[in-house]
């Protein structure tokens, strides 16, 4: 079939240009040719005979006169084993300088898979992170944002979960990306070597804003063909609200009602269509997807993740510089957290409870309160919860995340005071933790030291017995003596 071309352009407004053209499918690709050079275009609107383009490069320098040429297909991506290692920009071009690759092209943003193929999700992602491994687990399939406000260190999270993931690929979206993030992610993946895994495609603040509504489907749609040959692919996208203000931007352009804060009123329809992606094929991979979502303001009622919060299942608070434990969520942990160790759950329902506890006991401290012995140990506690538990740089098993959950109640608290059954406490609690407990000590220790104990406690009676006794036999003898001095006086 051959492509169609036109000689006159309508109407430029911004990136997008209009022409008069028929037999043209929404999405479709155009090729435009102007003063300032050659570049893409893709359709966003069919209205009648006019066509809206959206160009890739922009709009400055074209001219009414400049040629578009429609190419016959919508938005393709190449697939291969040699993306692995690659940095492209969000149009699938090379943005590491390395060799362009044009073999088994695909098509993106297509339909999300078919719910009756899909599986319950049933397999833990480990991350190494204790705030999520013990407390908020990240299970296959699942889609999960990552609240924060602007200044967290949500980049650096996310680089340290695409380091130490239990993984088979790394698909890496960046919107809107400062340069220096840019090159963080790609340096910190390539000193760690994770980078032979990873595939990064990134859109940076000053690159074209309709390259930043194609990084997610990209993304994506790599991902879904990784997940068919049977990988465990983890998709980190960064930041969804960029993507969001993108969808904005091109709205306003085209002159569209706006929504809530001016958002286009199918902001939802749009966030879901990514985030649905997330599956578990069966007797193949999967695709889980962790998406950094900033709240303008600190604001969660904001349009963006007010809108993810009804798409996803559970969410990332992540508060000064830690994920927050109690406004945190994965809805799917109870799928795979029982599973894993006996005293997962134990250990996640326990320290969290004492953790809150801890924060009542500091409200009280900053008001004035008298401190009381138990007050004191959850102040020791919450240090060491923190310390040990909410460091998001850590690389830390799960096993040895659970051990130290253990260690951190045994220097604090008695295994009473824990709330934790007996069954659990006998198998688990540390025996050398702090000084031993009469019922933690081993039996042949726990002798010698009684008969130890025991000599003390017999001497010390046998001493508070004979004081009794030398009292009495004073008492006597002083008598005596007053009665001897009395004779005399009796003679006289």
């Amino acid at each position: 079939m051959q492509n169609k071309v036109y000689h006159r352009i309508d109407q430029i407004t911004g990136n997008v240009i209009v022409v008069k053209a028929d037999g043209v499918i929404n999405g479709e690709l155009a090729q435009v040719d102007s003063a300032q050079g050659v570049s893409l275009a893709q359709v966003i609107r069919l209205e009648n005979e006019n066509v809206f383009l959206q160009v890739f490069a922009g709009g400055r320098g074209i001219g009414t006169d400049a040629k578009v040429k429609f190419l016959g297909r919508t938005m393709q991506i190449p697939f291969s084993e040699n993306l692995l290692g690659r940095v492209f920009t969000g149009s699938g071009e090379p943005r590491d300088n390395g060799p362009e690759i044009k073999e088994n092209m695909i098509d993106i943003g297509g339909p999300s898979v078919n719910p009756a193929k899909r599986i319950i999700p049933r397999n833990m992602v480990r991350t190494g992170i204790p705030m999520i491994d013990v407390f908020n687990t990240l299970v296959e399939s699942q889609k999960l944002p990552i609240f924060s406000v602007a200044g967290e260190p949500y980049n650096e999270l996310l680089a340290q979960i695409a380091l130490q993931a239990e993984v088979d690929v790394i698909i890496l979206g960046g919107m809107g990306l400062k340069h220096d993030d840019y090159l963080f992610f790609r340096d910190k993946l390539d000193e760690s070597g994770a980078l032979s895994r990873t595939v990064m495609f990134v859109h940076t603040a000053s690159d074209p804003t309709v390259e930043c509504l194609l990084v997610p489907d990209v993304a994506l749609a790599v991902a879904e063909k990784y997940a068919q040959e049977d990988k465990r692919v983890l998709v980190l996208l960064t930041d969804m609200t960029n993507f969001a203000d993108s969808m904005k931007e091109v709205a306003i352009t085209m002159e569209q009602i706006p929504s809530n804060r001016g958002y286009p009123g199918d902001l939802y329809s749009q966030l879901a269509a990514r985030y649905e992606k997330a599956v578990d094929f069966e007797g193949s991979g999967s695709i889980t997807i962790l998406a950094v979502t900033t709240m303008p303001g600190d604001d969660v009622t904001h349009p963006v993740p007010d809108n993810t919060g009804y798409i996803t299942e559970g969410q990332f608070y992540l508060k000064n510089g830690r994920i927050e434990p109690f406004g945190s969520l994965s809805r799917l942990k109870q799928q795979v957290n029982d599973r894993t160790r006996d005293d997962h759950r134990v250990i996640m329902d326990t320290m969290i409870q004492l953790y809150a506890n801890y924060k009542e006991t500091l409200e009280k401290q900053s008001m004035g309160f008298r401190m009381s012995d138990w007050d004191s140990k959850l102040l020791k506690y919450g240090e060491q919860f923190e310390a040990s538990m909410m460091d998001i740089s850590m690389n830390t098993p799960l096993e040895e995340a659970l051990d130290n959950g253990w260690k951190i109640l045994a220097d604090c608290f008695e295994p009473a005071e824990t709330g934790i059954q007996s069954k659990y406490t006998d198998k688990f609690w540390p025996k050398q933790a702090g000084a031993p407990k009469a019922d933690q000590v081993p039996e042949e220790q726990a002798e010698p030291e009684q008969e130890k104990n025991a000599k003390p406690k017999a001497e010390s009676d046998k001493k508070k017995k004979a004081k009794p006794e030398q009292e009495e036999n004073a008492k006597p003898k002083a008598g005596s003596d007053k009665k001897e001095k009395a004779k005399p006086e009796k003679k006289a």
